[in-house]
């Protein structure tokens, strides 16, 4: 059964969460630590994130620099079969457009299919650090919408060259992030709920919603997909304050606002303890009201806050 088959059938909330791929050169320890401190709690799925090229100039000589590209967390595709080998949990591996080409991309799915890790999660991703305004690469795709027409042409078997083979066996199936505060880029919520829906008539059959504090927003954002005539589950995503620092980082980097119960409990804080006790807290309630609701997953973003998740989830789950 496909992720978003499992999500679309009638079960308890389930638990799900995502692990980053190690720095280039570290070991895969660190996730391995993460997920057995996660495991169990059943999870239903488990997303390895991709991250894309960053610039990097590299001193060739004397004064003298060279521009070069590197991804600095290879390894999605790997991991996500190395995980799915050791642990025999549905692995959902990030694909995004950022930093890829289209023929990168359908190599991607070709390693994927080969490796029968056919749930994906497709995404447009970031904008390089540094520029103002999301650039393709030559000959990539400038929106999600348009990665999921290309999985979408993959799972009949059409080529980026025209060329045509068999259908796959077991069809990619995926899902796309949805923005219960609007995506920073949308002119306002109601066209970028008009891009959501291209998404999933192009073929997406799930979504999963950027992290956010305030479940309102969560609801409130189902309401408005259903009138717009999204039908597909949509899954929130949540994730436990662990540090003072993200009090503001949180808000500059994902354009999320916190409640204003929680920054009233946030400031009082005077250490990264105390916002960890609050950041779990927090979560154990908005995890409860959200399973109380029936939602149909869960979804924790774990950077940082495997151990605050694991307190939230023996409360909760």
């Amino acid at each position: 059964m496909s992720v978003a088959s499992y999500l679309s059938s009638d079960h308890d909330t389930a638990f799900s969460f995502e692990v980053l791929p190690p720095v280039r050169g570290k070991s895969i320890e660190s996730v391995y630590n993460t997920i057995e401190r996660l495991l169990p709690f059943s999870p239903a799925y488990i997303n390895i994130t991709t991250h894309h090229s960053e610039v990097v100039y590299r001193e060739v000589s004397e004064g003298i620099f060279q521009r070069t590209t590197e991804r600095k967390r290879p390894g999605t595709v790997a991991i996500a079969a190395a995980l799915k080998g050791r642990y025999g949990v549905p692995t959902v591996p990030h694909v995004i457009c950022s930093g890829y080409s289209r023929g990168e991309l359908e190599n991607e799915l070709i390693d994927l299919a080969y490796l029968d890790i056919t749930d994906l999660l497709v995404l447009r991703g970031d904008r390089a650090k540094g520029e103002n305004t999301f650039r393709a690469e030559s000959d990539g795709h400038l929106h999600a919408v348009d990665l999921c027409r290309q999985v979408e042409a993959f799972n009949e078997g059409r080529m980026l060259d025209g060329t045509m083979h068999e259908a796959l066996a077991t069809r990619f199936s995926y899902g796309v992030a949805g923005y219960p505060e609007k995506h920073e880029e949308a002119m306002n919520i109601d066209v970028d709920i008009e891009h959501l829906k291209a998404k999933v008539d192009a073929g997406a059959e799930y979504v999963v919603t950027q992290m956010l504090f305030d479940n309102r927003r969560y609801f409130e954002f189902v309401e408005r997909c259903r009138r717009a005539g999204i039908t597909v589950p949509i899954i929130p995503g949540i994730k436990p304050l662990t540090s003072l620092t993200q009090q503001a980082l949180l808000p500059k980097t994902f354009h999320i606002d916190l409640p204003q119960e929680l920054a009233g409990e946030l400031r009082r804080c005077r250490s990264n303890d105390d916002v960890k006790a609050l950041g779990v807290e927090w979560g154990i309630a908005q995890a409860r009201e959200l399973k109380a609701a029936r939602v149909p997953s869960i979804h924790f973003y774990s950077m940082n806050a495997a151990a605050s998740i694991e307190q939230i989830a023996k409360a909760v789950y």
